[in-house]
């Protein structure tokens, strides 16, 4: 079964205005989706609108920052009001904070991308929930290969890659039935900017020291057509990695092993 089932389907996408997000609502706009893109950045948000109405998509803006429930169940409200109805939610709006968990001067960072990257997925899950029942709808988690493979120098980024993954299992056994279907995407590196969006331990965004990306590192828009063609399929998890797919196992049999190698592909950030 290909993306077409998603045309016509109202989907969600937070953290649509750069990277993942913008390449899955590109994707989903060629196949005649109806798009409510939200991200905190209004004006970069409207740019990537404007350009899926052009590829032949309803798009429509909706600036928010996840991090807030009242701007969540707005998002939520504002994709009714447009549309009617909701077919899909995307979870996708994160940021990280790469830095030694004692050089951080507060835990303010540390809080903050708690609250966007896991609790921004549980509002807009929470207020899209009783629409997607409606429709038996679809719930798309994207998390990250940091929920099979702790990185170090990412503590808050990696506890709210663990946190969405348990929060979507546990949502998804108690929907069974519903109609509603849960897919957990785990993507490992994907070439886009937010290597260099990552925030040092002042929250500065690193910029130039960010990570840099090989020719075999996955693009944008392969990883967000396969979240489209998991989510088409109603699959329970998708992990776009080997290394991330025998994690798990080699962390039963060799734990030592996975922190040797996740300390060595962990790129040491800035001491600030």
């Amino acid at each position: 079964m290909g993306t077409e089932s998603f045309r016509d389907k109202v989907v969600i996408i937070t953290g649509a205005s750069s990277g993942i997000g913008e390449a899955l609502a590109c994707h989903l706009a060629k196949e005649g989706a109806f798009l409510a893109l939200a991200a905190r950045s209004g004006e970069r948000l409207e740019t990537v609108a404007a350009e899926c109405r052009r590829l032949g998509a309803k798009a429509v803006s909706v600036p928010t920052d996840v991090s807030d429930e009242g701007q969540c169940k707005a998002l939520v409200a504002s994709a009714l009001n447009t549309y009617g109805r909701i077919d899909a939610l995307v979870n996708n709006a994160g940021f990280a904070v790469g830095a030694r968990f004692d050089n951080l001067s507060s835990l303010s960072l540390f809080v903050e991308v708690l609250n966007t990257n896991f609790l921004g997925s549980v509002y807009c899950t929470y207020y899209a929930l009783p629409h997607l029942k409606e429709t038996r709808g679809r719930v798309v988690a994207v998390s990250s290969v940091a929920a099979r493979i702790p990185f170090p120098y990412f503590s808050s980024y990696t506890a709210s890659k663990y946190a969405m993954a348990g929060f979507f299992d546990v949502i998804r056994m108690e929907l069974d039935g519903s109609g509603v279907s849960v897919t957990t995407i785990y993507p490992d590196f994907v070439a886009t900017r937010f290597s260099a969006n990552v925030r040092d331990a002042d929250g500065r965004p690193r910029g130039q020291n960010a990570r840099g990306y090989s020719r075999r590192t996955m693009t944008a828009q392969e990883c967000a057509r396969r979240i489209a063609k998991a989510a088409v399929a109603r699959r329970r998890e998708v992990t776009l990695s080997t290394r991330g797919r025998l994690a798990p196992w080699i962390m039963l049999l060799a734990p030592g092993v996975v922190d040797k190698t996740a300390r060595k592909v962990a790129r040491k950030p800035p001491s600030t």
